[in-house]
């Protein structure tokens, strides 16, 4: 092999973790515009922008129960569930492939039931692209301390 291959070798696998790289922080990029965009869907109760976003076979894990897509959007466009404001105190994402898990530590104000409550929360949100779109598979509310920090 010659200096020459050797030195065209070395700059193709540079390239090729570059443009890996690039299209990894676009992905980071996208997930935390859905991600923040979604908290904003749930507040305003949009059922039609969350329908589109929340995959079929998605699962929803609360502290009172999981369930599928239709029910949370049930429970949403009811207002049984009013996601009312989410503070979003810090988030990672990680892509993997076509898959990217969002990690967001949030206050949330809801109204559950007629009663208002403030909860803090480490919120894990799974995703994977499907012809070019990124769909919510799971979204996982875990009970943490307002000291809890998200490790990046």
């Amino acid at each position: 092999m010659t200096v020459r291959q050797s030195l065209f070798g070395l700059l193709a696998l540079l390239l090729a973790s570059q443009l890996s790289f690039a299209d990894s922080s676009v992905s980071e990029r996208e997930i935390r515009e859905i991600s923040a965009a979604k908290w904003q869907w749930m507040a305003d109760k949009d059922v039609e922008k969350l329908e589109a976003l929340f995959h079929e076979q998605s699962k929803f894990v609360h502290m009172s129960g999981s369930w599928k897509k239709e029910r949370e959007l049930e429970i949403i466009e009811s207002g049984s569930i009013w996601y009312k404001d989410a503070e979003v105190h810090d988030v990672a994402v990680e892509v993997i492939g076509d898959t990217a898990i969002a990690w967001n530590r949030i206050t949330l104000v809801a109204v559950v039931r007629g009663n208002e409550v403030s909860n803090e929360f480490t919120v894990t949100e799974v995703y994977k692209k499907l012809d070019g779109d990124w769909q919510m598979l799971d979204l996982t509310f875990s009970s943490v301390r307002d000291t809890h920090e998200i490790e990046h």
